[in-house]
């Protein structure tokens, strides 16, 4: 398959995200797809490929061969990788640009990894700078700028790491980061509800700049308040992904499958997925673009064009319109059941 054309469709397509959640995009005019950029961060093992397959509900990225067992002590340097696939949620076209990195953090040093990420993203930023100031501008350019980073967590039950840290605090000025739990099915329920009480405590402990899901304005309706008082009660969502598919009722539900019983990725009381492709492709897509065009993009063009360094490297500041206070810390939402007996 070539890379990034999303061409099989050998996964399920979601039971719950279509059928139990309405739509409320703010972008229903873009007739040639809405470009939405999304960047995956992560060691190796922790389910980025297959989040990526489950979230398009096709093979975006293949399974990666099996390599030389004599090289298998030598960490690959981290690559950027792009992949383009043409989605429709809720009759609105998306153009989702996803751009992994294989090899983040396989090594001993992982400075070099936090470095390149930053150029990569700051790199987007220069390419609209540079097209605004221009004379006559480009009607086809493209607008590359990554409008939304999930970084995923190795399932420790523990706290944040090191490079966990590091890397957060570095990007967040640059990027809306969204904290996620990868292969939580690892964790006992009661397990879950802890870890992610111990992430949130680190994250307001060292003040990292995650998307924190933007308070309503006065004017808005009741259910949005509702609706991102929930999620931010979710964070770091904790997602399982597969691409196995049994058929429950005659329908398919995708599974994963264990000699105990199954874990469905698309239910909420097993998994946080389907809350999360939510947010990405339906409800806060537009609050996603908007913060990156007006608050990211602009807080650094400010930085380059005036030559201040308004955000130091290495530590955790805010945008001014978040900068009021840090999130509170809200106890995560336990989880109302086990996964499926046998």
């Amino acid at each position: 398959m070539k890379e990034g054309s999303g061409e099989d469709q050998n996964v399920a397509p979601s039971v719950y995200s279509h059928v139990s959640r309405p739509g409320s995009h703010r972008y229903k005019s873009a007739k040639k797809g809405l470009p939405f950029n999304v960047m995956l961060v992560g060691e190796s093992g922790l389910g980025r490929t297959t989040f990526v397959n489950t979230l398009c509900e096709r093979v975006v990225i293949p399974p990666s061969p099996c390599g030389d067992s004599e090289q298998a002590h030598i960490a690959e340097p981290m690559q950027f990788k792009h992949y383009t696939v043409d989605m429709e949620e809720d009759g609105m076209k998306i153009v989702l640009n996803i751009i992994d990195t294989p090899g983040f953090g396989d090594g001993i040093d992982n400075e070099n990894c936090f470095t390149r990420i930053q150029e990569h993203i700051e790199m987007q930023f220069d390419h609209v700078l540079a097209e605004e100031n221009r004379i006559k501008r480009n009607t086809k350019f493209m607008d590359s700028r990554i409008h939304a980073l999930l970084y995923f967590i190795a399932p420790t039950g523990h706290s944040l790491r090191e490079i966990d840290v590091e890397l957060m605090r570095r990007l967040g000025s640059r990027i809306n980061i969204i904290p996620v739990i990868g292969r939580a099915d690892s964790l006992t329920p009661r397990e879950l509800v802890l870890f992610k009480q111990r992430v949130m405590n680190d994250i307001v402990a060292f003040g990292i700049p995650i998307f924190n899901f933007p308070d309503p304005e006065e004017d808005e309706d009741e259910e949005s308040v509702e609706e991102n008082a929930e999620l931010r009660a979710m964070v770091p969502f904790a997602v399982v992904g597969c691409e196995e598919v049994i058929n429950e009722e005659g329908r398919p539900v995708r599974v994963r499958s264990y000699p105990w019983g199954v874990v469905q990725v698309d239910n909420d009381e097993h998994s946080d997925f389907d809350r999360l492709r939510y947010v990405l492709l339906n409800s806060h897509i537009a609050d996603l673009r908007d913060r990156t065009q007006n608050g990211l993009y602009e807080l650094y063009r400010t930085e380059k064009l005036s030559g201040t360094n308004v955000v130091s490297s290495g530590t955790a500041n805010v945008l001014p319109e978040d900068s009021a206070a840090a999130p509170a810390v809200q106890p995560p939402m336990v989880p109302q059941s086990h996964p499926v007996a046998a």
